[in-house]
């Protein structure tokens, strides 16, 4: 449960000697960022999976931030952790998956599948029983090597290839929406109805493409390198944002109308669905699209990894290896060329089906502890932070001088108290509080109160959490009598609306006011806002299926004992010395180890 302060590089305390991220970064190549990761499998390749399989196309636009980051500072040590280890997980499978898609629309340009040059190929290997692609092994060691010469090139490459893919999807969205006028839309005059798979199905299909959304957490985990992050990440994942739902429903639209879900190929659904009402040539303008807005994607996908890991690194629950940064690149190389590698060898021989529903479980985990971590921040925020054993002296320094001081002030308080009686004893103590150097002790009374309060806060939200685990639980819990299930979803929505309406009541904490860095964006309609996004987020991550949670599991208990015999033994926090918030900055000024 131990918690860290904000990032020192976030206050501008990094030891002397250490290298830094280049910052490089500007609100637009941030929207091409959060733009480009986020339009592409999830648009160009599992539209297809998603809507033939499991219903029409929904998704779900969450806000994004650093999760790992966010949920070691006001959760603890063990969430961070295993948020960070899911979030290793999702982007080396995300960027996997983005490169298995690319190769069938590479393959329309050559004619098919079949007619791709013999090295570019999918193969099956019949002994091994997996078909393996050389051509998304390739793209990945590419974009790789793309990534470690520079964040400033790298986002300049990307930006390009977003730009055109952009002037593809509205090419998508006015001649899909020409040729469903024309045709009658065709997909929405299904038998079955607009939903033959139901809320559920729709909500499946909802958490499978979720990881696509990862792209605004990309966006959020390049703050090191922005050049005004205060003002810029907001406007650039908030643009990102907007953009990126309007095409992602526009495209939806025009593409579960134009063809029934059923027909839907699954590896090209655009171009075959432009195909299969004449427009032949229009695959060619959709394929080079989906081409660079998946080799964009695939950018966006491994650029934010090897900075997770770096971060993780920092705070010691990995290697020093990960944490390395180039000094001539600015780039975290090491950390970079490994996430390649791996990368490259999972979109070798892993299926692209696979491996969705895994990278989303990351992204609704990432996403629900932002929310969870907002409340926190808002109604509890960490009163301590944790500083470096080698502060000690100045530590001891700082409690020598206040402990003097507050001496000095209980004398000078006893002479004044000895001299007055009654009202002008009153009179004079708030005399002296206001105009005299004088520190009054804070009022037991108020001191009670506050604590109260928290501890009423801190309730409350483990209230909203319980609640939702068990409303969400049950109500996709279809295999239970409706008696239990009734009788669950009562308790869990009973515990929910408490905590909402607690919180709702009582006053926020005024620490969050000074947390951290102050004057940039701040969350609007807390608490209801987190609370729905974690009540959207558990719901869809409920429905993903036994099947995406075995396999991701398997990995969450690799992560547990590689903390256990690793992580938590190496952690920055092990010898730390807490300390209250007002001190820390005057702590680390009279440091000689730390400079502004």
């Amino acid at each position: 449960m131990r918690r860290k302060q904000v990032d020192n590089s976030a206050h501008g305390r990094r030891k002397e000697g250490s290298h830094q991220l280049a910052k490089e970064l500007s609100v637009l190549q941030l929207i091409a960022i959060g733009v480009g990761s986020t339009i592409g499998a999830g648009v160009y390749v599992l539209v297809g999976t998603v809507a033939r399989e499991h219903s029409e196309l929904a998704s779900r636009c969450p806000s994004a931030g650093s999760a790992y980051h966010y949920s070691y500072i006001c959760v603890g040590e063990g969430i961070a952790w295993l948020i960070g280890w899911a979030l290793i997980l999702e982007y080396t499978i995300g960027g996997s998956a983005v490169a298995r898609g690319i190769s069938p629309n590479l393959a329309l340009f050559f004619g098919g599948q079949d007619n791709l040059p013999a090295f570019l190929a999918r193969t099956h290997i019949p002994f091994l029983d997996i078909v393996v692609d050389p051509c998304a092994a390739i793209l990945v060691l590419i974009v790789t090597a793309l990534l470690c010469i520079g964040i400033k090139e790298s986002t300049f490459a990307q930006a390009i290839v977003t730009s055109a893919n952009l002037c593809v999807m509205v090419f998508v969205i006015i001649a899909g929406g020409y040729l469903g006028f024309q045709t009658g839309w065709v997909g929405y005059s299904l038998p079955t109805g607009y939903f033959p798979f139901g809320v559920n199905g729709m909500l499946a299909g909802s958490a499978t493409v979720f990881f696509a959304f990862i792209g605004f957490d990309s966006v959020a985990s390049t703050a090191e390198e922005v050049k005004n992050p205060q003002r810029d990440l907001p406007l650039g994942i908030g643009i990102a944002l907007s953009i990126c739902c309007l095409l992602y429903m526009l495209v939806s639209i025009v593409i579960v109308g134009l063809v029934p879900y059923y027909a839907m190929d699954p590896d090209t659904p655009i171009s075959s669905a432009f195909s299969s009402h004449g427009m032949d040539w229009a695959a060619y303008i959709i394929t080079a699209g989906a081409v660079t807005a998946l080799c964009s994607t695939l950018m966006g996908s491994i650029l934010p990894q090897p900075r997770i890991l770096m971060a993780m690194a920092r705070d010691g629950l990995l290697p020093s290896f990960f944490s390395d940064v180039n000094k001539r690149t600015q780039v975290p190389v090491k950390s970079t060329i490994l996430t390649g590698i791996c990368a490259a060898v999972l979109a070798f021989c892993m299926d692209v089906s696979q491996l969705a529903g895994m990278v989303s479980v990351g992204t609704l985990l990432a996403f629900t502890i932002v929310a969870v971590s907002i409340l926190i921040l808002r109604y509890v925020p960490p009163d301590e932070v944790p500083l470096p054993p080698s502060l000690q002296g100045s530590i001891d320094f700082m409690s020598l001088r206040y402990t003097t001081r507050e001496d000095d002030i209980d004398d000078s308080q006893a002479l004044l108290n000895s001299n007055c009686k009654g009202g002008i004893q009153q009179s004079l103590s708030a005399e002296a509080s206001a105009g005299c150097p004088l520190i009054v002790k804070e009022n037991s009374q108020d001191k009670y109160k506050e604590q109260k309060r928290r501890k009423l806060a801190a309730l409350n939200i483990a209230f909203v959490c319980i609640g939702v685990l068990l409303l969400t639980s049950a109500a996709s819990a279809e295999y239970l009598p409706n008696l239990v299930r009734f009788s669950v979803c009562i308790v869990g929505g009973l515990l929910l609306l408490c905590g909402l309406v607690v919180l709702s009541w009582i006053d926020q904490d005024d620490g969050r006011h000074s947390f951290g860095h102050t004057g940039g964006f701040i969350c609007p309609f807390v608490p209801l806002l987190p609370i729905s996004c974690v009540l959207i987020n558990v719901y869809l991550l409920i429905n993903l299926g036994s099947g995406t949670w075995i396999r991701v599991s398997v990995w969450l208990v690799i992560g547990v004992f590689v903390y256990i015999f690793y992580g938590r033994t190496h952690s920055s926090l092990t010898d730390a010395v807490y300390v209250p918030n007002a001190h820390a900055d005057e702590i680390y000024g009279s440091s000689s180890e730390y400079v502004a």
